[in-house]
C-alpha cells in the first residue's frame, strides 16, 4: 500500500503547486521512509525528511511538532498524511511557519475534521491560504485499501472528515 493517498504522483503535484525553483532547501514534516524526500533530491532539490519513526536512512529521528532546525531554514515544507495524526496540527502550522523563510511554501494534505478551523489555524500560524482541494474520493479509496488490508493505523475517530491539500505562502 501507498504511504499516502495519490502516492508519488500526488507528491509530485504537490511539489509543483509550490513553484519553488530548483535548488530550494526543503523540509518533509512527517516523512516516513523518505519516498518524498528520494523525490526531491531527484528533481534537483535539497530535501531532509524527519519523523517520530524513521523507516528509511534519508530521514533523521524527531518530532515535527518541535524541531532544532533554526528559524527560517527552509523555502519549501512538505506534509502528506501526518498533521491530522501528530495530533496538534495547528501547532504543526506553526513550527511550518518558524522554519519557512519569508515567502516560502507549505504544501500539504491531510485528513481533516473541520476545514475552516485548518483555514484560521493557518492565518494564525502567519500563513496565506494560495490553494486549496478537496481530495475526499482520492483519500475514501486509500481508506477502503486500508480497512482490506487491514492497516488501520491512520484512521480517524468520529464522522465527517475531508482530505485536503493545500498550499500556502509564509507571509
Amino acid at each position: 500500500m501507498l504511504g499516502h493517498p495519490g502516492g508519488e504522483q500526488h507528491s509530485r503535484y504537490l511539489i509543483e503547486l509550490s513553484f519553488l525553483p530548483e535548488g530550494s532547501r526543503w523540509l518533509d514534516m512527517g516523512a516516513g521512509d523518505g519516498e518524498t524526500v528520494r523525490l526531491l533530491r531527484s528533481l534537483g532539490h535539497e530535501a531532509v525528511g524527519l519523523d517520530l519513526d524513521p523507516r528509511g536512512d534519508d530521514v533523521l529521528k524527531g518530532d515535527f511538532l518541535r524541531t532544532d532546525f533554526p528559524e527560517a531554514s527552509f523555502d519549501g515544507v512538505i506534509s502528506q498524511c501526518a498533521f491530522y495524526v501528530g495530533g496538534d496540527a495547528a501547532g504543526a502550522l506553526r513550527e511550518a511557519a518558524r522554519l519557512l523563510r519569508k515567502g516560502g511554501k507549505l504544501v500539504f494534505s491531510d485528513v481533516c475534521p473541520n476545514v475552516r478551523e485548518l483555514i484560521y489555524a493557518a492565518r494564525n500560524a502567519g500563513f496565506a491560504t494560495r490553494h486549496m482541494e478537496d481530495m475526499t474520493q482520492v483519500w475514501k479509496e486509500y481508506y477502503l485499501e486500508a480497512l482490506w488490508k487491514d492497516e488501520t493505523s491512520c484512521i480517524p475517530k468520529g464522522k465527517g472528515f475531508s482530505y485536503v491539500l493545500f498550499v500556502c505562502e509564509r507571509v
